[in-house]
C-alpha cells in the first residue's frame, strides 16, 4: 500500500564521488560531529568518535575536504594547531542527513561511535 506519492527515478550521478567518501562508515559521522561543534580539532575528533583509528580519521578527513565538504584551517601557532568545519556543502548534507540518523536511532539495537547518547529529537 502506497502512502506517498512517487516522484519518478532520481539521478545520483551528481553524489559521483562523493558517495564513495560519505558511504564508509566513517564519513556521516565525521560531518555529523562537526557539525555537531562547530570546529573540532583532530584530537577532539578522536576523542568524540569511539573506534576510530587515528589513520582512518586522517584519511577520511583528507577525503572530505577533497569532496569540500569540511574545512582544514591551520593556525600559525607552536605547536601547530589544526581545526576543522563543514563548508556550506557539508552543512547542507548534515542538514540531509540528521533525519537519517535520528531514524536510525529508532532501531534501538545501534551501535554508538561517539560521544552523544541520542541524537535530539
Amino acid at each position: 500500500m502506497e502512502t506517498k506519492k512517487e516522484k519518478g527515478p532520481v539521478c545520483l550521478c551528481p553524489l559521483d564521488g562523493v558517495i564513495d567518501t560519505i558511504g564508509k562508515k566513517w564519513g556521516l559521522l565525521i560531518v555529523n560531529e562537526i557539525g555537531n561543534h562547530g570546529k573540532l580539532r583532530f584530537s577532539e575528533l578522536m576523542e568524540e568518535l569511539k573506534g576510530i583509528s587515528p589513520s582512518t580519521l586522517a584519511s577520511t578527513l583528507k577525503e572530505l575536504q577533497r569532496e569540500e565538504l569540511i574545512y582544514k584551517e591551520t593556525f600559525r601557532e607552536i605547536p601547530p594547531r589544526v581545526e576543522y568545519s563543514l563548508s556550506a556543502r557539508g552543512k547542507d548534507l548534515r542538514e540531509a542527513i540528521v533525519p537519517l540518523l535520528k531514524w536510525a536511532t529508532k532501531k534501538g539495537n545501534y551501535t554508538v561511535h561517539c560521544a552523544c547518547s541520542l541524537i535530539r529529537k
